[in-house]
């Protein structure tokens, strides 16, 4: 994401008031930032503070990247499987195998 003077003038403004009404301390080199000043824009009651929320997500075409509630994952690394596919058995189980992860990897006993 680029930082240009618009969005930074809009994190200072924000920034400000997230400190005067929530007592929320956002510093502008935080690599989340962005992310954290619109998670309290949207716990803020003020509708300007709100609206600056709005304001800012638009300039800077903030995307939330969050997982889904039932995501898996194992060691930090994503599953492709849903939580009800990986709660059903497998081949491997039926046979009496057990699978175990080992570095990502699948280990077959």
């Amino acid at each position: 994401m680029e930082l240009n003077k618009a969005v930074i003038d809009c994190m200072r403004v924000l920034r400000r008031r997230l400190r005067d009404e929530m007592s929320e301390d956002i510093h502008l080199n935080q690599p989340d930032a962005i992310a954290a000043m619109l998670h309290a824009c949207l716990r803020s009651g003020d509708a300007e503070t709100r609206a600056l929320g709005v304001h800012l997500a638009e300039l800077s075409d903030y995307q939330d990247d969050s997982k889904p509630a039932n995501a898996r994952q194992y060691r930090g690394h994503e599953t492709s499987k849903p939580a009800s596919e990986a709660a059903a058995p497998t081949d491997e189980a039926q046979r009496g195998q057990s699978v175990r992860m080992y570095r990502g990897q699948r280990v077959y006993n």
